[in-house]
C-alpha cells in the first residue's frame, strides 16, 4: 500500500510514574526461584528488560488516553476542527461497551463529526488505526484524525506473580508459560496524521504492507481470570519469536 496524501504530524508518549524492575519482580518470586532452582537474573538477561512501569490501582486507560490525546493534538498543531476521526487502540478498554474511545472524545474538545470507535488487535491496535486514518484521508473522507492507546499491565503481572507464588505443581518447564506475561508494562501513546494539505512537518508517511500467518494464532493467548478478576496470558515465548521472524522475512520481501 502506498499513501500520496498522508503526513504524521505529532507522534506523543505519556509514559506512567510507578517503575518496577526486573530485579523487584524476581525478588517477589523468591520462593518459586529456589523451589525451582532458577538463577536470579534470568527475566533481565533473556529479554533485556530492565524496568516496566505501572499506572497507580484502579487506573482506566481512558483516562490517560484522554491526557494523551490532548498532548498529541496540541503537539501537533493542527486545529480542533480540522479532525474527523478519533480511534482507540488498545488491548484494555475501560468496560465492554461503550467504546473506549466515546470517553476519550468526549473530554477531546475534538468535533462531533468525528468517527469514533476501539481498534483492538493484540500488540497492533495503534499501528492498525494510524492505516484506517490514513485510508480516510487518502480518500478524502477526512483532513486529520488521531489515534490513541493506553495500556494498563499491572494487573497481568501482579495477578501472574500470584499465580506462580501459590501454584505448587508449577515445575521449570510450566512456568516457561508465563514468562512473557512478567515482561508487560503500561504506557500510552498517540499519533496525529493529517492531510499533507494541513501539515506542517511533511513528514510523509509513504505506505506499508500487511501479511497474516494465523496459523500461530495460539501461541500467546491471554483472557480475564475468573477467580480474581485480572488478566492472565500464556505465551510459547519460542515458538512465537520463530514465527514472528519468518513472517517478518515474508513481509519484508514483498513490501
Amino acid at each position: 500500500m502506498r499513501y500520496e496524501h498522508v503526513c504524521v504530524e505529532a507522534v506523543v508518549h505519556n509514559p506512567p510514574p510507578e517503575v518496577v524492575t526486573s530485579e523487584q519482580i524476581e525478588d517477589h518470586l523468591a520462593p518459586v526461584y529456589e523451589r525451582l532452582r532458577l538463577p536470579a537474573g534470568r527475566l533481565e538477561l533473556m529479554t533485556g528488560i530492565e524496568e516496566r512501569r505501572f499506572y497507580p490501582v484502579g487506573t482506566l486507560p481512558g483516562s490517560i488516553s484522554q491526557q494523551t490525546v490532548k498532548m498529541a493534538v496540541e503537539q501537533s498543531g493542527v486545529a480542533a476542527d480540522e479532525f474527523g476521526a478519533l480511534l482507540h487502540g488498545s488491548v484494555c478498554r475501560d468496560r465492554m461497551e461503550p467504546a473506549t474511545a466515546t470517553g476519550v472524545h468526549a473530554a477531546s474538545g475534538l468535533p462531533d463529526q468525528c468517527v469514533v470507535m476501539d481498534v483492538s488487535n493484540a500488540c497492533l491496535g495503534l499501528l492498525n488505526g494510524m492505516l484506517l486514518i490514513a485510508d480516510m484521508i487518502e480518500l478524502g473522507r477526512i483532513r486529520a484524525g488521531v489515534i490513541v492507546g493506553t495500556e494498563t499491565g499491572r494487573g497481568l503481572v501482579e495477578g501472574t506473580m500470584d499465580s506462580l507464588l501459590h501454584d505448587e505443581t508449577l515445575t521449570r518447564q510450566s512456568i516457561k508459560a508465563a514468562f512473557a506475561s512478567l515482561t508487560i508494562g503500561s504506557g500510552s501513546a498517540a499519533v496525529v496524521l493529517t492531510h499533507q494539505q494541513i501539515s506542517k512537518t511533511n513528514h510523509r508517511l509513504l505506505g506499508g504492507a500487511v501479511r497474516s500467518d494465523t496459523v500461530h494464532h495460539d501461541f500467546c493467548a491471554g483472557d480475564v481470570d475468573i477467580q480474581d478478576g485480572r488478566p492472565r496470558m500464556n505465551t510459547d515465548s519460542e515458538a512465537l519469536l520463530h514465527a514472528g521472524i519468518a513472517l517478518a522475512e515474508k513481509t519484508w520481501a514483498e513490501a
